[in-house]
């Protein structure tokens, strides 16, 4: 398992723009919202399929159209290629699910 760089990190933002890294840099998340609570629970369902195929599960919270996802590597205590393969994943399953558009960071 290959940990991610800092330059590597800031091209996945760059290509998955919802994505952040956390401060301490051994983390990134995202933050979705959409349409309705069914559209976000079928989003959901097509991450933890994924996410089981993969072996790699997310940590994530969810209230009605609103998903919160932390993905980190635990063994690594890093970000590494498992985790920006699965952030690939979710960026294109929310794009399909209807999230709405990202916005510019704060």
């Amino acid at each position: 398992m290959h940990k991610l760089k800092e330059n590597e990190l800031l091209a996945l933002t760059q290509d998955c723009p919802r994505w952040k890294i956390d401060p301490d840099g051994k983390s990134i998340r995202a933050d979705l919202s959409f349409a309705d609570f069914k559209a976000a629970f079928a989003f959901m369902v097509a991450v933890a399929a994924e996410a089981d195929r993969l072996d790699h599960h997310p940590e994530w919270f969810n209230v009605y159209n609103r998903v919160q996802i932390r993905l980190t590597t635990h063994d690594a205590d890093a970000v590494t290629d498992r985790d920006q393969a699965l952030a690939r994943f979710i960026e294109q399953a929310a794009l399909s699910s209807g999230v709405s558009p990202a916005t510019s960071p704060a």
